[in-house]
């Protein structure tokens, strides 16, 4: 078969044969047992003479074209009407049809049995990790009570009575069986997940605390991962501030005791445990009311324990915008983003609003600005929530607790004050700073800013929030 201007790879080969015809060349590969291929490369203008090169090895074609000296190419192939079936031929091709089928057949089965290795190791590697997972969970010191998935679908008849959406998975009403009631937090999705579970397992644990929601027990038990939580009765904090149209609003007393409540519990956290925790989300939808309106810090899988030791962490952005302390911009944080978050809400107890209100006048959407404000113009007593009359009868001793709200405002963490020097302030033990700086790191909001940043504010770097709160569980 003669292949015009086509050469094979590589292209400069050491010609044996110089000064001869094509025609030469060619019945020179035909003679030739061992001649797979003969290549001719015209050596003059005229292309009658050139150098012939035999090949009895098959290299890769490539298209010559257009090169200064033109080739062509000779293939030896058999001649289509010298092809005579034979019993011989036959059975040649008969094992060769063999041979390529054993050869692929065996390639599968040994592809097949690799696959099949990898994911016994796999699974066997998974299993592991479950089981030192579970392992770790049964060592831990003070670990709540560890239920099955089966006794959990009993106690919340199947997942049928849900409180609302957590940050992690969806929360139902359950009851054990000496009819305590219990709030039941069902872990879903990828990722955090796993993270998340074993950090509110590892954290609260243990813990301890009249002012902390206490972990009754959980479930690890292969993909399931659950939390079980007491269960609260009069919902979360932001139920009860944040609406406009209600019958029963919050007495001042009512309010003091739950700031203070709050700030108990953030004061144990900080420096009562045997590890620093920071809570990193503090909000009023993260702060439950039981029966007698005592407030509790709930749902630690936010939270970032820190030795006694030391004094800053590095962590990634965690929490909800309107609630985050200037220096996590820095990314290095110590437990005073909580004071600042914990001012934000003091604000919003005693105002009955939204750090970012979009129904309020473009000037007063954002409270932080107003309040600067307003503390300028000497008129924080207009500040006082005004749907409620009882907190208008004290507003004189609301403004005195929006001046400790302020020093935990200090956009320099250093100047803020612990928690436990919160706690005996609110306690009357000592008395709180007076020298304060009302300019506020948070610029006002144009309507347009703040309605984008409400589609945002349920969702930060790395959190999935929730939507707003139904539950009377934890969040």
């Amino acid at each position: 078969m003669e292949l015009k201007d086509t050469a094979y790879i590589p292209l400069y080969l050491d010609y044996s044969t110089n000064n001869t015809e094509l025609e030469d060349c060619k019945r020179s590969c035909l003679s030739t047992c061992s001649c797979k291929a003969a290549q001719f490369r015209f050596s003059d203008p005229a292309n009658t003479m050139g150098n012939c090169l035999l090949l009895n090895q098959v290299f890769s074609l490539v298209n010559n074209d257009g090169a200064l000296n033109k080739t062509t190419l000779f293939i030896k192939v058999q001649n289509s009407c010298n092809l005579q079936s034979s019993p011989l031929s036959e059975k040649k091709q008969k094992r060769v049809v063999t041979i390529v089928g054993s050869t692929i057949g065996a390639s599968f089965g040994l592809l097949f049995m690799v696959l099949t290795c990898l994911a016994f190791v796999s699974r066997r590697r998974k299993g592991l990790e479950e089981a030192e997972e579970e392992e770790f969970l049964d060592h831990v010191p003070g670990m709540p009570t560890r239920f099955s998935f089966e006794e959990l679908t009993v106690m919340t008849e199947n997942f049928s009575k849900k409180l609302g959406e957590g940050g992690f998975g969806s929360v139902f009403e359950g009851t054990m069986s000496d009819d305590t009631k219990i709030a039941v937090k069902h872990l879903q999705g990828f990722g955090n997940v796993k993270k998340s579970f074993l950090a509110e397992v590892a954290t609260i644990g243990s813990i301890q605390h009249v002012n902390l929601v206490r972990l009754v027990g959980f479930c690890a038990e292969k993909s399931h991962r659950l939390l079980v939580y007491e269960y609260m009765a009069n919902v979360s904090l932001d139920k009860w501030i944040f609406r406009r149209k209600q019958e029963q609003f919050l007495t001042w007393d009512v309010r003091k005791k739950i700031i203070s409540d709050i700030a108990k519990g953030l004061a144990y956290l900080h420096e009562d445990c045997n590890n620093k925790i920071i809570r990193l989300d503090i909000k009023p939808h993260n702060i439950l009311l039981d029966h007698d309106f005592n407030a509790k810090v709930s749902d630690f899988g936010l939270s970032k324990l820190v030795g006694k030791d030391e004094s800053k962490i590095v962590t990634a952005m965690r929490g909800t915008p309107g609630y985050l302390a200037p220096e996590w911009l820095n990314s290095v944080i110590t437990e005073k983003v909580d004071v600042y978050s914990f001012g934000v809400v003091v604000l919003e107890i005693i105002c009955g609003r939204k750090n970012l209100d979009r129904l309020q006048d473009e000037d007063d959407m954002h409270l932080l600005s107003l309040f600067k404000r307003k503390a300028k113009e000497t008129q924080l007593l207009e500040m006082v929530d005004k749907n409620c009359e009882d907190m208008q009868l004290h507003r004189e001793e609301a403004v005195e607790m929006m001046r400790i709200a302020a020093w935990c405002l200090q956009s320099d963490y250093t100047k803020r004050p612990s928690m436990s020097l919160v706690v005996k302030v609110l306690q009357g033990l000592v008395a709180a700073e007076t020298d304060l700086d009302y300019s506020f790191p948070y610029p006002p909001m144009t309507r347009r800013d703040a309605e984008a940043n409400q589609e945002r504010e349920l969702a930060v770097v790395g959190i999935s929030l929730p939507v707003p709160s139904k539950l009377s569980g934890p969040r």
